[in-house]
């Protein structure tokens, strides 16, 4: 496969070596597999059907969610040279009619198509007639009830396998949990599926949050200080998202708005402005980022509290697509939690609205930990962070600092049990913190609670600070909340033997006054260092090649092969061709203008010099005990007693793989080595004088199985292997 392929990657894309995961996904689906492929945004699972496409006869169907998804890969593809197409409602019908008289001829290699579309009686009919050679289900958690971005005409996609019978399935998406993975493979029916976990890490991103406060004016205080980069802000509101673009322009800063409720042609128009370096900063709505591939999104801004963590992952994960440094920054806010809970209070699926409800909650638990944001995050999607310090949180580089707040928590639990008294009933946190600040409210009075003997107590304190320390003792267990939207206190039994006995409260302390705009960049992981004004003049030449050609300026070259020539200064072919990311096509194309803006610049200025750069580890898999993520949710299913065929059955996978699973974990030491649960006795010695009279011992399984007339499974060789590994010689 390497010598079929590697001359292609170099070829189209530029590339020398494949990413990881790369190779083996490739290689499941051209052996015609099914594939579920989770990989972060940037890890480069387009690459795992396109280069299947280009090495094979017929075409790959990419089904695609959105219009201005299938644009951006076909504009790049296109100006890498590779024969791509689109069929959707976006051209005339002359030009579909083109189109798909090109398919029928065999011109293209690759077609995009929305679920909709590709789902009509005639478009089935056409695919019959295309030599459709596999189907890639691009953000294939849209197909999940259980993932954020459900989409119903995914569900129907399933029914292709009817109609092109053999035909295997890829399956991608760079956020999925065990339960929409496996909601994943069942909904599109995938015959045994090969499926393939990278890392969720992203190092290159990193992640720091702040207490929401006055937001527009932290808002201002992060982008001024980065005004040569491009970021998006995500707000809750199409309202909000109008108020900031407005308050950023006001600053100086070109910034535009996006959301659903713009007018079709100007939000295409925003789009455009965005993703052709017009506009600096969009500030918009979860309704923008799926189809938006600009790779050098520098910063990502939540200025309001996303609804779940896996649309918090996805879009940050839109920011440092190109493997350079970027930054995360969450504004958090109690009251958006409270907020989105009561856009469900309407809710008439009672199942949905748990989901949702879980979902927020777990967001904001996320957003209210002290500890390490990277380690956080993983473990909510199943994997752990192997180190003690990520390197690239605030919460790492910067430890909140500890201190006591026995006094502070001795008041607020005071004043929790002295309001309810004088009430009749529990409050919620911003009511408390009103009391303790001393606020004279219209409800303060009229719950009595001016009148208690903590009221104003806490007035030396912002009342922020209050509400935050309410959270922490939450934490502690030393206040209990109630789980509908009111989120009212009651001090708990361990609050209330805490509160008599003066026990010590060792807390965090929270960054309430630090200053978004002066806080130093976190993580340098994936910096190319360059002559950066050089690179200015690339950058510079990038965006007026692509106005004329009307294609954003990441489809003629991304930031990361521009810093490349700007510490290298290409000056020959063979050269300009090394550069990561340019291929024949791009050497043909553009290789003539960029290497004489080199040779200009080199007119007035002196080269520099640059250390090697580091070749990057390979990214952290979750490891506990040395088990993969995958692993390790079939060592939970069989540690609740599942044999291996029910474990196949529940997470829709072959017993080998199960098998496999089960063989790492007896090597890693996860299982107790009992034999007895997956062979019997005379099963062993079968097997142990087999393997006394082979030539070879136990080191190839295929004579074992052979000479035991296939009756003794490869999995059950596996499994005896292990246990046998794990004998200590006599």
């Amino acid at each position: 496969m390497h010598d079929q392929l590697a001359p292609l990657l170099k070829q189209y894309f530029g590339y020398d070596a494949f990413r990881p995961l790369q190779r083996e996904i490739i290689a499941a689906t051209m052996s015609g597999k099914d594939v579920v492929a989770i990989l972060p945004t940037g890890a480069g699972k387009s690459l795992t059907f396109q280069l299947p496409a280009l090495a094979e006869d017929g075409i790959t169907l990419v089904v695609s969610p959105l219009i201005a998804l299938m644009k951006d890969q076909v504009d790049s593809l296109t100006a890498a040279g590779v024969p791509a197409t689109f069929l959707n409602s976006s051209l005339d019908p002359a030009d579909a009619r083109d189109r798909s008289e090109a398919l029928s001829h065999g011109e293209y290699k690759l077609l995009y198509a929305a679920p909709e579309r590709v789902m009509t009686a005639g478009f089935i009919a056409d695919l019959k007639r295309w030599n459709v050679k596999r189907i890639a289900v691009d953000e294939a958690h849209c197909i999940s009830e259980w993932g954020h971005d459900f989409r119903p005409e995914y569900r129907q996609l399933a029914q292709l396998r009817k109609h092109l019978p053999g035909i295997p399935f890829l399956a991608l998406t760079a956020t999925a949990t065990p339960k929409v993975r496996t909601d994943i493979s069942r909904q599109l029916q995938m015959e045994k599926p090969e499926t393939f976990l990278a890392s969720f890490n992203r190092p290159n991103l990193s992640y720091s949050i702040l207490p929401k406060s006055k937001p527009a004016r932290q808002v201002f205080e992060f982008v001024h200080s980065r005004r040569e980069e491009s970021g998006i802000i995500y707000l809750q509101s199409r309202k909000a998202t109008e108020a900031m673009a407005a308050t950023l322009k006001a600053e100086g800063i070109n910034a535009i708005a996006y959301h659903a409720g713009l007018d079709p042609s100007q939000r295409a128009k925003n789009q455009e402005a965005f993703i052709r370096d017009e506009a600096q900063i969009v500030c918009a709505t979860v309704a923008f980022g799926m189809g938006i591939n600009k790779p050098d999104v520098r910063y990502v801004i939540h200025a309001d509290l996303p609804k779940n963590i896996e649309g918090y992952y996805q879009e940050t994960g839109r920011a440092g697509r190109d493997g350079l440094p970027s930054e995360c920054l969450l504004l958090y806010s109690r009251g958006d939690l409270i907020r989105n809970l009561r856009f469900l209070e309407d809710a008439t699926d009672l199942e949905a609205k748990k989901i949702a409800e879980t979902q927020m909650r777990r967001m904001a638990d996320f957003a209210e930990t002290a500890t390490c944001r990277r380690s956080a995050l993983l473990a909510y999607f199943g994997e752990t962070w192997p180190d003690e310090n990520c390197g690239g949180c605030d919460a790492c580089l910067n430890p909140p600092e500890e201190y006591d707040a026995t006094l502070q928590a001795q008041k607020l639990l005071s004043c929790i049990i002295r309001a309810k008294q004088a009430c009749g009933f529990s409050t919620g946190a911003n009511h408390i913190s009103q009391v303790l600040a001393g606020a004279n409210t219209a409800k303060v009075r009229e719950y009595g609670h001016d009148k208690i003997t903590t009221h104003g107590i806490g007035a030396d304190t912002p009342r922020e600070e209050w509400a935050a320390l309410a959270r922490q003792l939450i934490q502690q267990g030393l206040i209990d909340v109630s789980q509908d939207n009111y989120q009212t206190l009651n001090v708990s039994r361990k609050g209330s033997e805490t509160l008599k006995s003066r026990e010590k409260i060792l807390l965090t302390r929270l960054p309430f006054t630090e200053s978004t705009g002066a806080s130093a960049k976190l993580s340098r992981a994936g910096n190319i260092p360059c002559d950066e004004p050089l690179f200015q003049a690339l950058r510079a030449l990038r965006k007026t090649i692509a106005d004329e050609k009307s294609v954003p300026p990441y489809v003629i070259f991304g930031d990361t092969p521009l810093r490349h020539m700007a510490r290298r200064y290409p000056q020959a072919k063979a050269d300009f061709l090394n550069i990561p990311g340019v291929g024949t096509q791009k050497l043909e194309d553009y290789g003539q203008a960029f290497m004489a803006e080199i040779k200009t610049h080199l007119e007035t200025n002196e080269k520099q010099s640059f250390d090697p750069l580091k070749t990057p580890a390979p990214p952290k898999m979750k490891t506990e005990g040395g088990l993969t993520g995958t692993q390790l949710e079939t060592l939970d299913h069989f540690k609740s007693g599942k044999s291996i065929a029910q474990i196949a059955k529940t997470r829709d996978m072959v017993t080998s793989t199960i098998a496999s699973h089960l063989v790492a974990a007896i090597i890693h030491g996860k299982i107790t080595p009992n034999p007895r649960d997956f062979f019997s006795e005379e099963t062993e010695k079968r097997i142990d004088a087999c393997v006394a009279t082979a030539e070879e011992g136990f080191t190839k399984l295929g004579p074992i199985h052979a000479t035991l007339n296939g009756e003794i499974p490869y999995e059950t060789l596996k499994l005896y292997a292990a246990f046998k590994s794990l004998e200590t010689p006599a």
